[in-house]
């Protein structure tokens, strides 16, 4: 069984550990360049992962502009390749410096019982942070919420196409809304310009609404999107449960940050409804 609260594995390195630093940090990426209001009928998103000096205006872009709700699935890759290909915690809580995060119980034997590929596994969060960095996102533009978290090393469409499916007919059989949040870096470690090339390659089938495009995409192209297999989950979900449309609400680079444009990772903040 997986220890009943998870620790943070990488604040004070991705974000800040001191609570009021971390507060006052979100605020600024949570806020809003021009008035915007929520949008309603949110089936999914695309955040970036990395550090927040780098990406965190991107995923403010999106979390900024998302509904609260009481349960969230969140996808992230398997950094680190440990344990199961489709990795699932099913109790317990996660601990950021904001505090403890529930998980939804019911929501994720639900989806386990849907999805038979997906296993428990603590191993396989245990040191990912993929997860971890959009829950603090969530604790300060929501407050109090639960979560299905989800690892993903499986790199066959059918696998993720299947995870998708099971996400989707939980999801649309809980009477309320659950958004699904794909935790996804774009390319990484080319020069600013061939990156935002390949970038734009994966984010149009991403807006066309299609998991098959943007797999094929990803591998033709040799995108080095780590997150690649979250986002087709999310899309194939997104799709069952009536998505029309998909939004880029941010793009950059780590050069926009101050990184060295010479090699850069993508981030993308993308809005399903």
């Amino acid at each position: 069984m997986p220890p009943r609260s998870r620790p943070p594995a990488v604040a004070g390195r991705f974000y800040p550990s001191n609570p009021e630093v971390l507060s006052r940090d979100l605020d600024r990426y949570l806020k809003p360049e021009v008035p915007e209001q929520e949008r309603p009928g949110v089936k999914g998103c695309v955040v970036p992962h990395a550090g927040y000096m780098y990406s965190g205006h991107v995923a403010g872009a999106v979390y900024r502009n998302l509904p609260s709700q009481p349960s969230y699935v969140i996808l992230g890759p398997n950094h680190y390749g440990r344990g199961a290909p489709l990795a699932i915690i099913s109790s317990g809580d996660w601990a950021t410096p904001l505090g403890d995060v529930p998980v939804d119980t019911d929501l994720c034997e639900a989806i386990k019982a849907k999805c038979k590929a997906l296993q428990e596994d603590s191993v396989a969060h245990a040191k990912e942070h993929s997860l971890e960095v959009q829950l603090p996102f969530l604790q300060q533009h929501v407050g109090k919420f639960s979560f299905a978290p989800i690892a993903i090393a499986a790199v066959e469409y059918a696998q993720l196409h299947r995870l998708g499916t099971a996400i989707a007919e939980v999801v649309g059989s809980r009477g309320r809304p659950v958004a699904i949040i794909a935790s996804s870096d774009m390319n990484h470690y080319q020069p600013d310009a061939v990156t935002r090339a390949k970038d734009r390659l994966a984010i149009e089938q991403i807006l066309a609404l299609s998991p098959e495009g943007l797999f094929e995409v990803v591998n033709r192209e040799r995108i080095s999107m780590c997150g690649y297999g979250p986002v087709v989950s999310m899309l194939v979900a997104a799709r069952s449960l009536d998505a029309s449309k998909a939004a880029l609400e941010k793009y950059a680079t780590s050069a926009d940050a101050g990184g060295d444009p010479r090699a850069v990772v993508g981030y993308a903040g993308i809005i399903v409804q």
